[in-house]
Parts: structure tokens; C-alpha cells; sequence
């Protein structure tokens, strides 16, 4: 499994692995060495920069620097590389569609209007570019307090449903707004090897498994990434 942080503005994929500060990839025969976390093979601007350096960058400089680390990684043999885009629907977005036969899109929102706006566009922007979207997640779906167990669905209730309904797709996941997931992601331990019996983490599961079975039933065989000198 491989993955790749797409976010050149805003690199976190670091902090989430719990990868110490200033861990930097190797580099044999002119090609980055993905850094190994939880079994995965990760690979993000964040290793390549200083933590507090940002990359003032207009968007052909970020397309850029996304192909490097696509096709300049030595990411060997994969079942899987999931790459976690940034927000919106800019360069990021449209060079690696362009660039890379991928085999499909998941679009990440939450229940209030002004967020839907936005996964309405992901899919449209997709769907232009002949990438299947395989569903939707809606992140922060409702809070349960952890004193009373009163539930409220406090950036509203249904708008991801709705999407995937409009555009006939699948509602992957619903997930909640949890302090037990913040705490850990902000150490660095995901919260499917922390706590396994979690419902996020099985609700976590319940996407791989779907996501997995789509691939299987649609890419007869896995796209290839070709890395060659220019």
C-alpha cells in the first residue's frame, strides 16, 4: 500500500503517521525512498521541506513539484496508492487526472450547505475528466457527547446522502465527530490500529472493503506508473 500526500500547500501527512520532525526520504539511483509508517509506503512535500516553510507557489510550480513525487518515488510493487488530494478543484487536482490513469475518486465532505457546494464540484470535475467516482464520505456527520451519549448533528443532517443520492452514487460512510479520533490523529497513531473495535475504525474498514471491491469490479488490471528520465 502506498501513499501519497498531494497537499503542497498544506503537507500533514507527516504529523498524522506520527513520523518524528525533519524526517527526510533517502535517495538510490536518483529516486526518493517512500518513508515507511504503520506498513505503508508514504511519500509528501512535508519530507522534503522544512515543517515551517511554505511553498509560496503558483500552480505550475505545484504541478510540478506533484509529478516529481509521483513518478521520482520508487514505489515498487502496490496493490494500492491512495493519494490524498488537497481541497478543491485547481491544478493539483487536474495534473493528476491528466497525468495518471486513476481508478477512481472519493469525495470527502461534510453535512452543511457551503461544504457541499464543493463536493458537488469534485464530482462534476471528475466526471469531466472520465475519472469514476466511487462514492461519497461525509466526515463529521454528527457529535455524540461522551458524558451523556446525547447525539447532534450540529453541522447538519443529511447533505452528503443527498449528494451521492443526485449524482446515483454510494454513501460509503458516515462518520462522527469524535475526540477520541482528534486526539489520536494529532499523535500520530491511526485510530483502526489504536482501538480496531471503534466505530470509526470499522467504519473506516467498511470503505476499504467497498472501495476495494469497486476497483476489482471495474480496472481489469491495476493502471501502471511509468518513471522514466526526461
Amino acid at each position: 500500500m502506498g501513499l501519497l500526500d498531494a497537499d503542497i500547500y498544506g503537507p500533514s501527512q507527516g504529523t498524522l503517521l506520527g513520523l518524528p520532525a525533519g524526517t527526510k526520504p533517502e535517495v538510490k539511483n536518483e529516486l526518493l525512498q517512500p518513508i515507511k509508517a504503520h506498513g505503508v509506503s508514504c511519500m509528501s512535500m512535508g519530507f522534503v521541506t522544512s515543517e515551517r516553510t511554505p511553498a509560496i507557489w503558483r500552480g505550475p510550480m505545484a504541478s510540478g513539484a506533484l509529478q516529481q513525487l509521483l513518478t521520482q518515488t520508487d514505489w515498487g510493487e502496490l496493490d494500492f496508492l491512495i493519494v490524498d488530494m488537497p481541497p478543491g478543484t485547481g491544478d493539483i487536482q487536474l495534473t493528476l487526472a491528466q497525468r495518471v490513469p486513476l481508478a477512481g475518486a472519493v469525495i470527502v465532505t461534510t453535512p452543511q450547505d457551503v461544504a457541499l457546494l464543493d463536493a458537488r464540484k469534485g464530482i462534476e470535475m471528475f466526471r469531466k475528466v472520465e475519472v469514476p467516482v466511487i462514492g461519497v464520505i461525509e466526515n463529521m456527520s454528527t457529535h455524540i457527547c461522551t458524558e451523556c451519549g446525547f447525539e447532534e448533528p450540529i453541522f447538519g443532517h443529511g447533505g452528503g446522502e443527498a449528494v451521492a443520492a443526485e449524482y446515483e452514487i454510494e454513501l460509503l460512510a458516515q462518520l462522527p465527530l469524535t475526540l477520541q479520533l482528534r486526539l489520536l490523529s494529532d499523535s500520530g497513531t491511526p485510530i483502526v490500529i489504536a482501538d480496531p473495535g471503534a466505530p470509526t475504525s470499522i467504519a473506516f474498514a467498511n470503505v476499504a472493503q467497498k472501495v476495494s471491491e469497486f476497483v476489482d469490479q471495474h480496472i481489469v488490471k491495476a493502471p501502471a506508473i511509468n518513471i522514466f528520465d526526461d
